[in-house]
């Protein structure tokens, strides 16, 4: 009996877990490389990297997500490095993302705080909370009122995809900036930032002030970017994207392919799929719902490689920007990828 019980246990147990061990490795890409052995969201982490780099070396044309508060959490300066180095060609995120952005590129500061502080304190002396971020309510409008001052110089006599509004707005930061940071790497590279859910930010507020108190009235085309992003995937050989988060970003770089189909282009689905979330599926959110239920969308193609990692964003993504920095920078430099003519229409060229 227990002859055959392990017969039909052997199909199973083939590859056993390699426990972690420190070695004069000290490199995070090493790290990573000894986390394929373990278990659980380690082992996921580690597949997300290891699927990065098959896009690289796929020359996939890499779309990615950012929604949370992922700016003022610290993570300005590896996007703005995924940018420079082209380890990604699209980016999609909130208004919130860039909102804060642009407040450190004009010089101002979040700060380390306590999600334990009095927050009618706070309030009182004008200082916003992100858990346990904070920053000045004075310094935020002080970024309204530049926003409105921008806007300003635009033509108002039509109106902007969100993608040639912070194409625009980069190249007025870029003029001022000490430190490239989102908007200014993606102008100077001419990476297309999509922002589907701008109204849910101060950047609307800004245009909101600047509407009521200076009569200046600017229009968002947002049907544009949902044309532009859905030409850039039907149009593409293969394409993957990486979800730090889910939100809006997430569904908008779903819903892509689901737009090109419906549009008659060449919609086949994303080939490689990451998302980094703590939400789980089972709530039914946009935020926690699995690649698998995108690929019922025809979001994800069938054979995709996908992975979830269920993991903080402040967590993940040092990790796996830092691997990928140390073990990927050639696959970046090399790889085929797509270039952008940043004009009223986006146009896209292949190699």
């Amino acid at each position: 009996m227990m002859v055959i019980r392990k017969t039909k246990s052997a199909k199973f147990l083939t590859t056993p877990t390699r426990p972690i061990q420190i070695d004069r490795d000290r490199s995070v890409a090493g790290l990573l490389d000894k986390m394929e052995g373990i278990s659980f969201q380690g082992r996921n982490l580690a597949l997300a990297r290891n699927i990065w780099k098959k896009m690289l070396a796929d020359h996939a044309t890499i779309l990615m997500g950012l929604a949370g508060w992922a700016v003022p959490a610290g993570m300005r300066r590896l996007v703005a490095y995924l940018i420079k180095n082209r380890f990604i060609d699209v980016l999609v995120t909130t208004g919130t993302n860039l909102f804060h952005d642009l407040h450190e590129t004009l010089g101002r500061y979040h700060y380390i705080g306590s999600p334990n502080v009095d927050d009618a304190e706070l309030q009182e002396a004008l200082v916003d909370r992100m858990y346990d971020t904070l920053a000045s309510e004075v310094e935020f409008r002080e970024a309204d009122e530049w926003i409105g001052n921008f806007i300003a110089q635009l033509d108002l006599s039509r109106p902007y995809s969100t993608r040639e509004f912070f194409y625009l707005l980069g190249r007025e930061l870029a003029e001022i900036a000490t430190e490239d940071g989102i908007l200014t790497s993606a102008y100077k590279a001419k990476v297309p930032i999509f922002c589907p859910a701008v109204a849910d930010s101060s950047i609307a507020v800004g245009l909101a002030v600047s509407r009521v108190e200076r009569k200046t009235v600017f229009h968002f085309d947002i049907v544009q970017d949902v044309i532009e992003i859905a030409q850039i995937v039907s149009r593409a050989p293969r394409t993957g994207i990486i979800c730090f988060d889910g939100g809006s970003p997430k569904h908008f770089l779903e819903q892509a392919e689901t737009t090109a189909a419906m549009l008659k282009a060449n919609a086949r689905g994303h080939h490689y799929a990451i998302q980094v979330i703590t939400d789980p599926p089972y709530f039914g959110t946009a935020s926690g719902s699995t690649f698998e239920e995108a690929q019922s969308w025809g979001a994800i193609a069938k054979g995709a490689q996908t992975v979830t990692v269920y993991c903080d964003t402040t967590i993940a993504m040092p990790l796996l920007v830092t691997a990928l920095a140390q073990g990927a920078i050639r696959e970046a430099k090399v790889r085929r990828r797509p270039t952008f003519i940043m004009g009223r229409e986006l146009r896209v060229n292949y190699p």
